[in-house]
């Protein structure tokens, strides 16, 4: 008998993955693929969306075809920042063009003067001025430089609903694809911004992320989402499951601080430390913050693991050492004159120490601080959340969290593994429009953190 499923295809820059969720939310099967870049006309780099289209094609036709599986529901989650470019007939004009393709100062010459400055202009869209990654700003690119393809635009569609159109033919939007720094919404009037208007750019208004168009795939009825931006998609889970307000640090490569019970307008002194707004799945402001935090580990214990003649990867055999803590603790070494370019703090004196153990702890202890910094931008003064969950590597770095503890005594701080949260809130949206009865409570698999005993 065929298992009922949900499938998300989870769309990175680097790993394209197809993952298969029972009515229990229960990963029952994954895939994934990795296609080589192709160049868009300028000779930039992008996705092969067209190769993309049809293993997304494929894939759901060989699940309909298997005997283990039923395809129920089909979402998508995706990185932002990428827009597809419509015709009348519905057919994709250009590549997906990449977000770190170059932005030529002439798109933006007086357009932010007009609007109130860089900063003002960055404050109400909650997005930090920052070129082609202001996917709104892709479109004026395209008017501006490529006249001959802006003029047969029809509809403009973000990457998660564009690929939700190549099954479903449906033209939407959704507010986490919007508020992701794209310079599009005006959070103090909860619309499109202005510019649109001025620029008689009309893009398609926004819906709900439960939303759903039923079609029918070798004769079988499939629901299929609106897709969704993969940084509010990991939030998900923990708004759908947790009963009490909470912050949550996403950690990896890049560490964002989420804190989607901040309501507080952002403020251009927030903007420039790197905070910016996502809105979630509930259609509401998620005040968040970045931290480079991850690359800025690696390429300093890299830098402890040379000089003291040890394996790279040693740092994961160091147990947390309390005395060492309390020792180390108001000596801040590291970043004492901010994170340099390269990440790379070589201004400390490594023979100052002891042991590798003794440089880990200090290299811990001050990217604790710094993530400190970045998790006040996102608490507002009457804050109501009381939990912070932890998620990704740090999560199972025990000096990190048990010091995090530790120099916040009042919150509680949990550890949560869930693995691939993205596809997971991608498929919990549309649980009720693939099964019927109560849904499966999800267990986020919390671990609350003894914190170190330190004497302040």
């Amino acid at each position: 008998m065929k298992k009922d499923v949900i499938a998300i295809f989870d769309i990175g820059k680097t790993h394209k993955k197809i993952l298969l969720f029972d009515s229990g939310l229960k990963l029952v099967f994954q895939t994934e693929e990795k296609f080589a870049e192709i160049t868009d006309e300028d000779g930039f780099s992008c996705d092969d969306i067209a190769k993309i289209e049809t293993w997304m094609i494929q894939s759901i036709t060989t699940f309909q075809a298997a005997s283990d599986y039923n395809v129920k529901a089909i979402n998508f989650a995706t990185y932002g920042a990428s827009l597809a470019y419509l015709d009348s007939d519905g057919q994709r004009i250009t590549p997906i063009y990449n977000y770190l393709k170059p932005m030529p100062d002439s798109v933006l010459t007086g357009f932010y003067e007009k609007y109130g400055g860089v900063d003002e202009f960055s404050r109400k869209t909650a997005s930090p001025a920052s070129g082609m990654l202001n996917s709104g700003l892709q479109i004026l690119w395209l008017k501006k430089q490529k006249p001959e393809l802006f003029n047969m635009v029809k509809h403009v569609l973000h990457f998660p609903q564009y690929l939700s159109f190549i099954f479903t033919k449906n033209i939407c939007s959704e507010f986490p694809s919007i508020g992701c720094h794209t310079s599009l919404w005006d959070f103090d009037k909860h619309s499109y911004h202005q510019w649109l208007a001025d620029e008689n750019i009309e893009l398609p208004v926004p819906v709900s992320n439960d939303e759903s168009i039923g079609i029918i795939i070798d004769g079988q009825k499939i629901q299929v989402g609106i897709g969704i931006h993969d940084s509010s998609s990991s939030l998900a889970p923990y708004l759908i499951s947790s009963e009490d307000p909470f912050i949550l640090i996403s950690t990896g490569t890049w560490c964002i601080f989420m804190n989607p019970f901040n309501d507080e307008p952002l403020t251009a002194e927030q903007l420039s430390k790197d905070a910016l707004c996502y809105m979630s799945t509930m259609q509401k402001q998620v005040k968040s913050a970045r931290l480079f935090m991850g690359h800025i580990h690696d390429v300093n214990a890299e830098r402890i693991a040379t000089h003291f003649g040890v394996k790279v990867d040693f740092y994961k055999s160091v147990k947390p050492d309390e005395i060492l803590v309390q020792k180390l603790l108001s000596k801040r070494v590291f970043f004492r004159n901010g994170v340099p370019a390269d990440s790379i703090d070589s201004s400390v004196d490594l023979s100052a120490f002891t042991s590798y153990e003794e440089a880990y702890h200090q290299l811990i202890i001050d990217l604790t601080y710094l993530g400190l910094d970045s998790l006040q931008l996102v608490i507002p003064k009457n804050d109501t959340t009381r939990s912070i969950y932890v998620t990704g590597g740090f999560a199972r770095n025990e000096i990190f969290v048990r010091l995090l503890a530790a120099l916040l005594p009042w919150k509680s701080v949990f550890t949560s593994e869930i693995d691939n949260a993205t596809a997971l809130g991608a498929a919990m949206v549309l649980w009720n429009k693939a099964f019927t009865g109560t849904e499966t409570k999800l267990d986020l698999g919390l671990k609350k953190i003894e914190p170190f005993a330190l004497v302040h």
